[in-house]
């Protein structure tokens, strides 16, 4: 099972779930919001949407550049980021010596 099955089972499988997990896995990356609805397979005003509450928490931050493309990172500085990343860290963990168990 992969990580991102086993978040859904628990949490359900939801547009803002996705677009964090993506965030989470590609943490060292700028990204765009064309480029997480090209990753993803959601629309740009789906992405547009859940992100907003994820830079509203301030997991999250957002850059422009030029006039009218968002660039967002994730925010190292907000301990719910911090929290969210060793969370994630450690269900992948937990999963693959699940795997190697079976």
């Amino acid at each position: 099972m992969k990580t991102s099955d086993f978040l859904e089972k628990i949490f359900g499988k939801t547009a803002q779930l996705t677009v964090l997990e993506y965030l989470l896995e590609n943490k060292e990356s700028d990204t765009y919001l064309s480029g997480i609805a090209a990753e993803t397979g959601l629309s740009h005003s789906t992405v547009s949407r859940v992100i907003e509450p994820l830079l509203d928490m301030k997991i999250i931050k957002e850059r422009p550049l030029g006039k009218q493309i968002r660039v967002f990172k994730l925010n190292y500085e907000n301990e719910l980021t911090k929290y969210l990343l060793k969370f994630n860290s450690d269900i992948k963990r937990m999963m693959n010596n699940a795997g190697d168990k079976e």
